[in-house]
């Protein structure tokens, strides 16, 4: 009875290791709403800001996030010199930088820092370029598993600032976004790179959007944003079952369209900026259409990312490229809450019925209650290290820490309450 119990413990622990192991740690998390699932944190923080644990500096410049696995932190930079190279560092918990590997073609053109977040699975770690080279890379040694232009051989387009997708994980295969005469999303076998399927195209361009997987109306759908869409493709086999179109931009240049969509119980809200506002969208019943049900043209998010806490829509709006305010918009009616000014706008995420806003001029970073009646500032700091240019990466938690990037430095800050 004694060896059957201990056993039965013994593959219990390997069981929950293994699910650890393969456990996706991705773009704004928990997938990909920008709300964090940690606890116990601080409700407050210092006037100096929390407790610095450590800073890296040794980082290439970029604008993606940090994500974990294997005890190691992954992040991405390159040099932005023409001809430069996607670089994916991995750093130990400390800050320390263990192993660096080349990946993919970087952008070149305006704003060229790396842009897209790796994502994690086991011991795989997952990379896009900017010019949409697609990589499979060992989390523990750098060693690259395998690689598909994913852009390229596709007839991919751009719009002007290249691509900015953090590649989608759902079960066995992986998702990118070409967009182009060709396909508008492709799924690869995240073993090998292999192509499963290409949707058709809807003639657009891709926007500068991680998608979303959601289950509804008995469907698996990968929900993202094109330069003038929103759509579903069916993960089944590709097919484009419904599709949205945004309004067009006031001077007719090509839409930034950069904010992952919110999903809720068959709506999906998309927001973009340049005047472009936001809408909110229903999925039809049968999952096979879907009309827009409300439009709003205050959260006119730029590129920070919005997030949805207790029926309500938090993010800044773009007034231009150098301003926007922070903003709270009604999930049901698209109601302006309220809107107000603090530094610029900037990303957002939220743990615990809080909101963490970084704008990105000044590195200024605020713990904000969530409260849809008024803008409640609770704490703020400023980051000081970082080699110049916007602060444009969002902010994670994990573990208690929250982590901050500023172009070639990341840095680590307890938020953990005792």
């Amino acid at each position: 009875m004694m060896k059957t119990t201990f056993l039965s413990i013994i593959t219990l622990i390997l069981f929950s290791s293994l699910i650890e192991a393969q456990k996706i740690n991705e773009w704004r998390p928990e997938n990909r709403t920008g709300v964090s699932a940690e606890t116990g944190l601080l409700k407050s923080w210092p006037a100096a800001g929390p407790t610095l644990l450590w800073s890296c500096t040794d980082l290439a410049k970029g604008f993606s996030s940090p994500v974990f696995g294997n005890n190691t932190i992954y992040i991405t930079g390159n040099t932005g010199s023409n001809g430069a190279e996607d670089i994916l560092f991995a750093l130990d918990m400390k800050g320390k930088v263990l192993w660096q590997t080349a990946f993919g073609r970087a952008w070149t053109g305006s704003f060229p820092d790396s842009r897209a977040t790796p994502t994690v699975e086991g011991n795989r770690v997952y990379c896009c370029s900017g010019f949409g080279d697609i990589v499979c890379i060992d989390g523990t040694n750098g060693k690259i598993i395998w690689s598909y232009k994913g852009s390229e051989l596709n007839k991919g387009t751009y719009g002007a600032w290249g691509i900015a997708e953090s590649l989608l994980i759902d079960g066995n295969k992986v998702y990118f976004s070409p967009g182009g005469p060709e396909t508008m999303t492709i799924e690869l076998d995240k073993a090998t790179g292999n192509v499963a399927w290409k949707s058709a195209s809807l003639n657009d361009k891709p926007g500068y959007v991680s998608p979303i997987v959601v289950n509804y109306a008995g469907k698996k759908m990968i929900i993202n944003v094109s330069l003038g869409h929103v759509y579903g493709v069916a993960a089944l086999n590709g097919e484009i079952i419904w599709k949205v179109a945004h309004a067009p931009s006031s001077d007719g240049d090509d839409l930034i369209k950069c904010t992952t969509p919110l999903y809720k119980d068959g709506m999906v809200y998309v927001t973009g900026g340049y005047d472009t506002g936001g809408m909110m969208v229903k999925i039809a019943d049968d999952g096979k259409s879907a009309n827009v049900v409300w439009t709003d043209s205050v959260l006119d998010n730029h590129h920070g990312g919005v997030v949805l806490v207790n029926g309500y829509i938090y993010g800044s709006n773009w007034l231009n490229n150098s301003n926007g305010n922070w903003c709270c918009i009604d999930w049901k009616t698209g109601k302006k809450m309220w809107e107000e000014k603090w530094n610029t706008k900037g990303s957002i995420i939220s743990a615990e019925g809080l909101l963490y806003i970084f704008e990105e001029k000044n590195g200024n970073i605020a713990l904000v209650k969530a409260n849809p009646e008024k803008f409640e500032l609770i704490s703020s700091f400023k980051v000081t290290q970082g080699n110049g240019g916007p602060f444009w990466a969002h902010p994670v938690i994990y573990n208690g820490v929250l982590y901050l990037r500023h172009t070639n430095a990341l840095m680590a800050y307890s938020i953990k309450a005792k």
